[in-house]
């Protein structure tokens, strides 16, 4: 069974992956603040590239058992 953990805006990280509620995924590949916001940029999992902003208290789906220690924050 795969876990799902709901997780801050502020605390992802450069590959995790994050989940929509129909079951499509997006790998985490570039975070930027822009003003009191967080970019993020993804690639889906059919290959598609995209972007949002969000507010670093946002709430986000990630697939569990990520990377752990190796992911970079954004503050």
């Amino acid at each position: 069974m795969t876990t799902i953990e709901l997780r801050e805006t502020r605390h992802l990280a450069v590959g995790d992956t994050l989940v929509n509620v129909s079951g499509r995924s997006y790998e985490v590949t570039k975070l930027a603040r822009v003003g009191r916001g967080i970019r993020v940029h993804y690639v889906a999992d059919d290959g598609a590239e995209g972007r949002f902003t969000a507010a670093p208290e946002a709430i986000s789906r990630v697939l569990g058992g990520g990377l752990g220690g190796a992911a970079q924050h954004v503050a």
